[in-house]
């Protein structure tokens, strides 16, 4: 069994259950195929409410009752940080939480096998673009939780290397539509770009607030923001022009092969398909996963999949490559740019 504890209820459930099903996606096609040596797969998700408290009982009752062989696609810094000791003291795997924080990734954690790249890699990304784009009058709006806090910091870096600071910093509460305030700072500041550090509810939130003040700032988000509830909670082409950074290839491009799987599988399993970034990266992750599985052999333990992992080293999933080194826990540095149109991308 494999578990995963995510917010399946509340303002990030949509981005949980789109995640779920790219891990479905592959689940099910192994099992078609008769499982991993034999051994079917099964998935238990519990729902946290994005609460690190809720994380942390879910994770005991997968770990201690179910007796998970690993855990994968857990949600947000701050629940990953509520569960870590619990998951080195069991010596269970703990796969591709989406997270790209520094608490996740440093100091060395032999049980966390991180698939994206890092929020300091995003984040220099992003305001790497935003400089040659000539804005350099940046603010930033961060939720008030260890993911806003990291992305704060992290921003603050990498202007730094520009020789910029933030004209602005603005916190909200994780989930709030309480952003009136936040835009009124940045406008106030002339800010000509804003890094959102946040969930697509606070996200929405703010760009119609600063939409609704005038303001002409290029906005930028990060992928944990999840791109499919962003466009929902802004219709009618009020998303247009807005820059996500991604961590996973192009959810549409049949030319690389692992998308290609992708989308057919996804249409197996839910007959009319959804395609998005985040059910790829569920789906990539439990790709990840099942070839770790596979390679820890037919009587497999949490910790023969540990060293499953670490041997795997280097791996291409099919376009999408993934390595592990000594003393290093993130598979992945991929770092990509989009922007919203008024249409959604489509196959």
């Amino acid at each position: 069994m494999i578990g995963q504890s995510a917010p399946f209820s509340g303002p990030s459930a949509q981005t949980a259950r789109d995640y779920q099903e790219g891990l479905l996606a592959w689940f099910a096609d192994v099992n078609r195929r008769g499982g991993i040596h034999g051994r079917r797969l099964r998935l238990v998700s519990l729902d946290d409410r994005y609460d690190p408290k809720l994380t942390l009982r879910n994770t005991r009752q997968l770990v201690e009752q179910q007796q998970a062989i690993a855990l994968i696609g857990y949600f947000g810094t701050a629940n990953s940080k509520a569960v870590l000791p619990l998951v080195e003291r069991v010596g269970i795997p703990y796969v591709a939480p989406r997270t790209g924080a520094k608490a996740v990734l440093k100091p060395f954690r032999p049980m966390v096998f991180n698939l994206r790249a890092s929020y300091q890699a995003e984040i220099d990304r992003v305001i790497d673009q935003l400089v040659r784009d000539g804005r350099h009058q940046v603010a930033v709006v961060h939720i008030t939780d260890a993911y806003g806090e990291d992305g704060l910091r992290s921003s603050q870096v990498a202007l730094a290397r520009h020789g910029l600071r933030p004209v602005a910093i603005a916190g909200v509460q994780r989930n709030s539509t309480n952003t009136d305030a936040a835009a009124r700072k940045v406008l106030a500041a002339q800010a000509n770009a804003v890094l959102v550090i946040a969930t697509f509810t606070t996200s929405a939130s703010l760009t119609r607030d600063l939409s609704r003040l005038g303001s002409r700032a290029q906005l930028m988000n990060l992928s944990p923001v999840g791109i499919e509830g962003l466009q929902d909670a802004l219709p009618g082409g009020q998303a247009n022009g807005i820059g996500i950074s991604q961590v996973v290839p192009f959810p549409w491009n049949r030319r690389v092969p692992l998308v290609a799987q992708y989308q057919q599988l996804m249409q197996r399993q839910q007959g009319e398909a959804r395609y998005g970034y985040t059910s790829l990266e569920g789906f990539l992750a439990a790709r990840w996963l099942t070839a770790a599985l596979d390679k820890a052999g037919p009587d497999p333990s949490r910790a023969k999949v540990v060293g499953a992992f670490r041997s795997l080293k280097s791996l291409d999933l099919g376009g999408f490559k993934v390595q592990l080194g000594p003393g290093d826990n993130q598979a992945s540095d991929l770092v990509e740019l989009t922007f919203l149109g008024s249409q959604r991308w489509g196959p």
